[in-house]
């Protein structure tokens, strides 16, 4: 019985111990890209990730990472390697939480950094695969504000392109803040991103 309780009271000091360095391993990585060390923050994520081998949230952030510093790059060569990148994590993350809706908007956001960059080339591409991830996310997920926000503006870019009205886009980008008002994030590190940039959004169509 001492046996038992002595390997018990080990068990769970390793678990404490493993969780205590994931959470100093985000919260570190997290400030390498707070201070735009974006390689650095990177490698950090990749390394908790091969320690964390059934969490896919590491590497959601690697390939995070990756994404959004794709957004205003103006040297292919440089867009193509950070996406490739990122890619790769998005996969590895894919192969570990199938049919995640944050995971499927990650992907959208992928595309559209590849339509931002040559929009006339890439959005005959891209643009139905974008949709169809959307749809998917909030189809698995209705209560995800981040489906809902970036579907939303997406879908005002595209009617802006094209000269269509953007008004119903707007209201959906409108539900998306009652879904950020309510949702509750169901572990750390979990993504919490969107809303501000999506109140930002609603002021300047509605000024």
């Amino acid at each position: 019985m001492r046996n038992i309780i002595t390997i018990l009271i080990f068990s769970v000091s390793l678990t404490i111990s493993s969780q205590t360095n994931y959470h100093e391993g985000m919260q570190q990585a997290f400030g390498l890209w707070g201070q735009q060390k974006n390689t650095e923050a990177v490698h950090m994520f990749e390394r908790i990730a091969n320690a964390e081998q059934t969490n896919w949230v590491p590497y959601y952030y690697a390939a995070q990472v990756e994404v959004t510093s794709s957004f205003g790059e103006k040297d292919v060569t440089v867009l193509d390697a950070n996406l490739k990148k990122g890619q790769l994590y998005l996969d590895k993350a894919m192969t570990i939480s199938k049919d995640n809706p944050e995971l499927l908007v990650l992907q959208a956001l992928l595309y559209t950094a590849w339509v931002a960059y040559d929009g006339a080339t890439y959005g005959r591409k891209y643009s139905k695969k974008i949709n169809k991830l959307y749809e998917k996310a909030e189809k698995i997920a209705p209560e995800n504000p981040r489906a809902a926000y970036c579907h939303a503006e997406w879908n005002i870019g595209a009617a802006k392109f094209f000269g269509n009205d953007i008004q119903p886009f707007v209201k959906d980008l409108e539900k998306s803040l009652d879904l950020f008002a309510t949702f509750e994030l169901p572990s750390p590190f979990y993504p919490n991103w969107g809303e501000e940039r999506a109140k930002v959004l609603l002021e300047s169509y509605k000024s």
